[in-house]
């Protein structure tokens, strides 16, 4: 039997259930080509900060992509039967996750990453057993955070970015991280859906390093919906593989 998912936990798990492309990006997810990749939004309980959300950061001695936050998950192997085997296993080999202890709850429409050429399905899922997780590829991952859903819709962390290129788009500053692009699309798009979103200002915007020290997102508006470049490497969204 499936452990019961709690209450605040349902509104979210209906509404994904008829998620579309063009909730998260503008851009279509062609038919046939691009590298299958997965990441696995995990939610967690915390007993002092409630609902929160997995996350680990890169390495800031990586050749791109240095100290930003992102979703465990890479680019499928061929032994993988699909999304779901694929985020799992990165999960575990990146974090030390126990797939034992994750409950999966929806596979969230692929999305195309044009510059990498990657196309990513995100993974939603409930951690019904948390257990300590920490870095085990220290040369990619630094650390291993478990961010409250509190703070990330909290409007005080609440910024937009703006990448050297002019892209814009939405962030959370939380717990040490600044997270954007890819993370903060998904991420912006599922607090929507599951009513947890607060207003906030959009003024504040934070400028990103040069290019070079972190990768440039596609042309797009820097809406909610507007999905920054993961990665470029081979064999993984996580560059260094």
């Amino acid at each position: 039997m499936s452990p019961e998912l709690p209450p605040w936990c349902e509104p979210l798990v209906s509404r994904v259930r008829t998620a579309r492309t063009e909730d998260f990006t503008r851009l279509r997810t062609p038919s046939t080509g691009g590298r299958a990749s997965a990441v696995l939004v995990l939610i967690g309980e915390d007993p002092a900060y409630g609902p929160d959300v997995l996350m680990l950061q890169r390495a800031a001695t990586m050749r791109t992509h240095a100290g930003q936050p992102a979703f465990p998950g890479g680019a499928a192997d061929p032994d993988d039967t699909g999304p779901v085997a694929t985020a799992l296993r990165e999960a575990e080999e990146e974090v030390g996750l126990d797939r034992t202890s994750v409950t999966v709850l929806a596979q969230l429409p692929p999305l195309w990453i044009p510059v990498s050429e990657f196309v990513v399905t995100p993974v939603l899922a409930w951690w019904h057993a948390p257990h300590p997780v920490h870095a085990r590829q220290p040369a990619e991952v630094a650390h291993v955070a478990r961010l409250p859903v509190a703070e990330l819709v909290d409007p005080a962390n609440r910024v937009r970015v703006r990448h050297p290129s002019g892209w814009i788009g939405p962030a959370f500053q939380v717990r040490g991280m600044l997270v954007w692009g890819f993370t903060a699309g998904v991420l912006t798009a599922l607090l929507g859906m599951a009513g947890w979103d607060r207003p906030w200002s959009q003024e504040r915007i934070v400028e990103l390093p040069p290019v070079g020290a972190t990768p440039a997102p596609y042309a797009g508006n820097g809406s909610a919906g507007e999905l920054a470049e993961p990665g470029t490497a081979s064999g993984s969204i996580l560059p260094g593989r």
